[in-house]
């Protein structure tokens, strides 16, 4: 999901959200107050154009890299040894060196990355966490596809341990942007067989010859391609574009609360991996 993330304070504004380009979202919004620590809004401007191409908008990873707002391994390094990992990059991974981009930039990019994280502005909105719970299971229909906490679909990601390292500006865009990054393993497929049966659902696994195709009613259906007539994958997002004329302002802000605050008790805890500090950057 294309999303991005800045301190606010006050009410959460809809007209706000963008579905431009990353390099257009670090504009000022109305509705939102200058962001609570120095340098993170023309962090935001120089991550959305140099990192969140791999990394997500939201640092929350894409299929060409992982995660890096919601990692406690990333979480645990001091400022100067991101700063080094963003100026050197990781010799024989993915990960390239910015060292182009300055000192100065690369301080901003830190700087923001822990804006990303949770580290710095308010985690808090105006919504009610419990009416917005009632929207995520009933008018949003989002456990239609998400589940959180054990409860909900199956079809989208799960949200449980989502909100650690996003903001309530970002989870906001996430849900209104019309310019959505579908991860891999949850691509919409239509496959048609030879003898004209048709299935609809999301491509699990894919290669050359082969589909894993799950259906919404849960069932898995494995798909030799030479057998198949056609398969085909449409743009349109599974996830609904239109929540601006679906819920109101206030459901909106409600529906974030409870994301970002929901079921905050029932929450696992994030269990330390043992791997090398930079492999979250691969």
């Amino acid at each position: 999901m294309a999303i991005v993330a800045v301190p606010f304070s006050g009410k959460i504004s809809v007209t706000s959200a963008s579905a431009q380009p990353p390099a257009r979202q670090s504009d000022s919004r109305p509705g939102q107050s200058a962001p609570s620590h120095v340098g993170s809004s023309s962090g935001e401007s120089v991550f959305a154009a140099n990192c969140s191409g791999c990394h997500g908008l939201d640092g929350q990873g894409s299929e060409r890299a992982p995660g890096i707002a919601g990692s406690a391994k990333v979480q645990r390094l001091s400022d100067e040894q991101l700063a080094k990992i963003v100026s050197h990059g990781v010799p024989g991974t993915g990960m390239p060196a910015f060292q182009m981009l300055g000192d100065d930039n690369v301080r901003k990019v830190v700087s923001y990355l822990r804006v990303l994280q949770g580290k710095h502005g308010p985690r808090s909105v105006p919504g009610d966490a419990t009416r917005g719970k009632e929207i995520f299971f009933g008018k949003g229909e989002c456990s239609t596809c998400h589940m959180i906490y054990g409860a909900g679909g199956f079809l989208g990601p799960d949200l449980s341990t989502y909100s650690p390292g996003v903001s309530a500006p970002a989870i906001l865009d996430a849900i209104l942007t019309l310019d959505r990054v579908v991860p891999a393993g949850y691509r919409v497929a239509i496959v048609t067989s030879r003898d004209g049966n048709r299935f609809e659902g999301i491509a699990r696994n894919e290669d050359n010859f082969s589909l894993q195709l799950q259906t919404k009613d849960g069932t898995f259906h494995f798909f030799e391609k030479s057998n198949l007539e056609r398969v085909e994958h449409p743009n349109q997002p599974l996830m609904p574009t239109n929540y601006r004329q679906r819920l109101s302002p206030d459901e909106l802000n409600d529906l974030v609360s409870y994301l970002l605050n929901g079921g905050i008790s029932q929450k696992p805890a994030r269990v330390p991996q043992n791997d090398e500090d930079e492999e979250d950057f691969k």
